[in-house]
């Protein structure tokens, strides 16, 4: 069943022939979206972009997409400039947010055939240069713009922040940002900082940096021309910051055992987060078991890696399943298979 939240195109969201659970009108902080359906069970969103109160900031845009699992909302965009500029759109794919269109029909479409990066990469901004296509005009005969709008995007670069956090101790945030770090640099420019510890310091590499929870947002801020900066929030890092957040769990039964007398309701509020099993030993047959009775989802499961080793097959699948696509040439040029990791 179906989520519908609408303002300006109400009239033209009651005609979509679909199953729907729950039904909103009018304009909302964005707060008070999350709130309202953090806990709330629902197939897909639609999301008219006018039902969020100052929607044309970016920033509001991004709150909604930290809080909510975006895989699971279709924006339904309005005919203003800024956001149908080249900047707002490719702020929306480095975030992670792929279903958007201003086409209500494509709307139906989009909740059983979801976009992926893939089908978004025209309008994302990498290097300066815009890879932008005007989104077809259904509705009302608009022209865009590409006029730049009111937030900041320096040098042209769309940057993703994405930071790597610990739901089970010690689950391996720290390892793992480096790896990623170290396979993202053949075709990205990219940058990683560790949060409130500095176990960085023993790995030699200048481009992996110390920070502070408090001082985060500068910090990003002061390196906002790379395309890529990773943050390892350890297990108590503020995820406010950034944009995309991978939440890791060593499926061991000891720490499980932790994680849930912690807090029994872990992986409820883990539900529609990006959910990575790290330094795994299970099988296919096991994650599936691992779902079923934790009642999440595993976006990806990751075994047990080598850190001494450059290039891991396994952790370019992963990339390349958040969307960092010029990895796809560097995997087959190495030809590397899977299980090149074990030794």
């Amino acid at each position: 069943m179906n989520v519908i939240v609408s303002n300006k195109y109400e009239s033209l969201l009651d005609t979509l022939d679909i199953d729907i659970l729950k039904k909103l009108n009018g304009v909302f902080p964005v707060e008070e979206i999350v709130s309202k359906f953090t806990n709330f069970y629902f197939n897909k969103m639609i999301l008219d972009v006018t039902a969020i109160q100052d929607y044309q900031n970016i920033a509001v845009i991004q709150e909604l997409s930290v809080n909510m699992d975006m895989s699971k909302i279709i924006l339904l965009l309005d005919d203003s400039e800024i956001v149908n500029s080249p900047r707002y759109l490719s702020q929306l794919v480095s975030m992670g947010i792929y279903n958007f269109t201003r086409n209500v029909d494509a709307v139906k479409f989009l909740i059983d055939n979801p976009n992926s990066y893939k089908d978004v990469a025209q309008y994302h901004q990498l290097n300066g240069a815009a890879m932008f296509e005007p989104l077809p005009a259904t509705n009302s005969n608009v022209s865009s713009s590409s006029e730049d709008s009111d937030y900041s995007s320096v040098g042209g670069v769309a940057l993703r922040v994405i930071g790597i956090k610990n739901m089970t101790e010690h689950a391996g945030s720290t390892t793992l940002t480096y790896l990623l770090k170290k396979q993202l640099a053949t075709k990205y420019d990219v940058i990683a900082a560790e949060v409130d510890h500095n176990d960085f310091i023993y790995l030699n590499d200048k481009t992996l940096y110390h920070t502070t929870s408090t001082d985060l947002p500068a910090f990003i801020a002061s390196h906002a021309n790379h395309e890529v900066i990773l943050v390892d929030l350890n297990d108590k890092g503020p995820v406010s910051s950034c944009n995309e957040v991978i939440y890791l769990i060593e499926p061991g039964l000891i720490k499980l055992n932790k994680l849930i007398r912690k807090d029994r309701k872990a992986f409820e509020k883990m539900k529609d987060k990006k959910l990575l099993l790290n330094r795994s030993v299970l099988s296919e047959m096991d994650v599936r078991d691992f779902e079923y009775e934790s009642r999440s989802k595993v976006y990806f499961n990751i075994p047990y890696l080598d850190d001494k080793l450059d290039h891991h097959a396994i952790l370019d699948e992963l990339l390349i399943k958040m969307g960092f696509v010029r990895l796809e040439s560097s995997e087959s040029e190495k030809g590397n298979k899977l299980f090149n990791i074990f030794k």
